[in-house]
C-alpha cells in the first residue's frame, strides 16, 4: 500500500495534510496520534470511506483482490442505526425485535465454518450467539465485530483502539488475539491515541500531529524521539471554573439510591440477581465489572430507561419507584454519558444543540431554547476547553471531542446525580487527565453525586468514596458493595 500527497479538508478546515507512506511485506504497523491527529480519517481513506482528499492511494492487487476490513466504534453505530430503522418489535408476538444477532454478524447468515468458531472460542463471546448485536455490552459488540472483520479473511485489516471498551480479562484476551493476528503474513494497521501498551507484534509506527506525519519508520526508532515523547505527554490543565449554580434549593436531602432484593430477568436469562445497595447523601460510586456482567442493566434500572424497575424496592432520592412519579420525573435526577446514547445520536447536529438538548433529556434538539440555556451551553462548553466547536457538526468531530462535548450536555442542567459510564473511552491520556479532574471539580462542589463506571485501573476520579463491584460467583456474578475510608484505593 502506497499513499502520495495525501490531502484532506473537511469544509475549510485542514484534517490532513501531504500525508507520503509506504507499507512493505511484512511490516506490521500502528497509526498513532492524540484526539483529531487526523487518524480515523487516515483510515477512512484506505479504506475507501472517504472519497473527496487529494492524492492518490494505491491499494496493491492482493489487498483488493480479497478486500480490506475495518473494525471501529462507527461501524457499530451504522450497524445499530440499521437495526433500528427495521425494528418491528410492535409486530411480534414477544413485542421484541433482536435485530442482527451476534451470530449472523460474524457469519452473515451463513453457517459459522471452523474458523469462525475458533474466533469465536478465542475471543470469549459464544454465550451472546444469538442475543441481538444492540443488547450486549460495548465490549462485546466490539468483540463480535473483530471476529466478523476476521472471519472475511480480508487482503487488509484497521483496527480501531482495540482494547477500547474491554475489561481487563478481555483486554488480555484481546492482546493475545492481536498478537495471532500480527504473527501472520497479512497486513493490519491499528490506529492507537497513545504509545504505551503498543502490541509487541508491530513492527512500524506512523506518528500523527495535527494532520502532519511527525515521524514514522521502526517502532523502537521513534519511540526513542524526544518530539514524539513530548506529543503524548501530559500536558498541564489549567480547569475553568464551571457555571456551577451554588444558590439552588432542589438539591436532594434525602440518600442517593436504595435497592432492596432488586432482581432482573429476560426469559430463563438472570441478569441481577437479589442486588441490595445503598448510596449514601455524599457519596460517589466506582461501578465495576468485567463486560456483560450487568452494569449498562443496573444502571438502566436506576434512570427509568428499563421497564422492569417498576414493582421493586427501588427508592431514588426519597422517592419510591412506580409511587406516581413520571419518567421525565426521574430523568430531571439524572445527567448521563454513556455508549448506548453516544451511538445512537442523530447526524447533522451542530454541537452547540447536542449541548442544549441535556435541558430536555432529548437525542438531539427539537425546540427552540431559551437564551438562558444557550449562555448556561456554552458556559460550559468554555469549561470543557470545546467553545470553538460550537458551529460545528457533532458527527464530524472525533469519537474523543464528542464524549467530552457529551459531558457538557450531562451537567447543563446541573443534575443531583451524573452516570458516567466508560465516559474516558475514545480519549488520549491529555483529555483523560482533563476530563477527569473537570469530573471532580463537579464532585467537590457538593451538588452532584457521581456514578463512574471504568475497567480501566487508575483511570477514576479522586472523590470515589464507595465501590459497587460485580464478581463472578457460580454461575453468574454477584454485587459487592464497600464504602472507602479517605484516599483508600477502589
Amino acid at each position: 500500500m502506497t499513499l502520495e500527497n495525501i490531502s484532506l479538508t473537511y469544509r475549510v478546515t485542514p484534517v490532513l495534510r501531504d500525508i507520503n507512506w509506504q507499507i512493505q511485506p511484512g511490516e506490521q504497523w500502528a497509526i498513532v496520534g492524540r484526539n483529531s491527529a487526523g487518524k480515523s480519517s487516515l483510515a477512512n481513506i484506505i479504506a475507501g470511506s472517504a472519497k473527496h482528499y487529494v492524492g492518490r492511494c494505491t491499494i496493491d492487487n492482493h489487498a483488493r483482490t480479497r478486500g480490506l476490513a475495518y473494525v471501529c466504534f462507527e461501524q457499530q453505530r451504522t450497524l445499530i442505526e440499521r437495526d433500528k430503522k427495521l425494528d418491528d418489535s410492535e409486530f411480534r408476538p414477544d413485542a421484541a425485535d433482536p435485530g442482527t444477532t451476534v451470530r449472523n454478524a460474524i457469519s452473515g447468515g451463513q453457517q459459522l465454518s471452523n474458523d469462525s468458531l475458533e474466533w469465536i472460542e478465542r475471543l470469549g463471546i459464544a454465550h451472546i450467539l444469538d442475543r441481538g448485536i444492540r443488547f450486549v455490552s460495548t465490549g462485546e459488540a466490539r468483540k463480535t465485530l473483530l471476529a466478523q472483520a476476521i472471519c472475511q479473511t480480508p487482503g487488509l485489516l484497521i483496527l480501531d483502539t482495540p482494547t477500547d471498551g474491554l475489561d481487563k480479562r478481555s483486554q488480555q484476551t484481546m492482546k493475545e488475539a492481536l498478537s495471532f493476528l500480527l504473527g501472520k503474513p497479512d497486513p493490519a494497521i491499528l490506529l492507537y491515541r497513545d504509545i504505551k501498551n503498543l502490541p509487541e507484534g508491530i513492527t512500524h509506527l506512523l506518528v500523527l500531529d495535527e494532520g502532519n506525519i511527525l515521524t514514522q519508520g521502526p517502532k523502537q526508532e521513534v519511540l526513542a524521539r524526544a518530539d514524539v515523547q513530548a506529543v503524548f505527554a501530559h500536558a498541564k490543565y489549567q480547569l475553568v471554573g464551571l457555571p456551577i449554580d451554588t444558590q439552588r434549593q432542589d438539591y436532594s436531602r434525602d440518600d442517593a439510591l436504595i435497592l432492596n432484593n432488586v432482581s432482573v430477568r429476560y426469559g430463563d436469562t438472570t441478569i441481577l440477581n437479589d442486588v441490595n445497595w445503598h448510596m449514601g447523601k455524599q457519596q460517589h460510586t466506582l461501578l465495576a465489572g468485567p463486560n456483560g456482567s450487568g452494569k449498562t442493566t443496573l444502571l438502566s434500572l436506576i434512570t427509568g430507561d428499563n421497564p422492569k424497575a417498576y414493582g421493586q424496592d427501588i427508592t431514588v432520592f426519597g422517592v419510591k419507584r412506580g409511587s406516581g412519579e413520571s419518567v421525565w420525573d426521574i430523568k430531571r435526577c439524572f445527567g448521563v454519558v454513556d455508549s448506548a446514547s453516544h451511538l445512537n445520536f442523530p447526524p447533522r447536529q451542530k454541537t452547540l444543540h447536542v449541548v442544549i438538548s441535556g435541558f430536555y433529556d432529548s437525542q438531539g434538539l427539537y425546540q427552540k431554547p431559551t437564551d438562558g440555556q444557550v449562555r448556561q451551553a456554552k458556559a460550559w462548553m468554555q469549561s470543557f476547553g470545546v467553545a470553538d466547536l460550537i458551529e460545528t457538526e457533532f458527527d464530524t468531530l472525533s469519537f474523543g471531542q464528542q464524549r467530552i462535548i457529551l459531558l457538557a450536555r450531562a451537567m447543563v442542567k446541573q443534575p443531583k446525580m451524573l452516570i458516567l459510564d466508560e465516559p474516558t473511552l475514545g480519549l488520549d491520556a491529555v483529555h483523560t487527565h482533563q476530563l477527569l479532574n473537570a469530573i471532580d471539580h463537579v464532585a467537590n462542589a457538593g451538588h452532584t453525586q457521581l456514578i463512574f463506571v471504568s475497567h480501566s485501573v487508575g483511570e477514576y476520579p479522586k472523590c470515589i468514596n464507595q465501590c459497587l463491584e460485580f464478581v463472578s460467583h457460580d454461575s453468574g456474578y454477584q454485587l459487592v458493595c464497600r464504602d472507602l475510608a479517605p484516599g483508600e484505593l477502589p
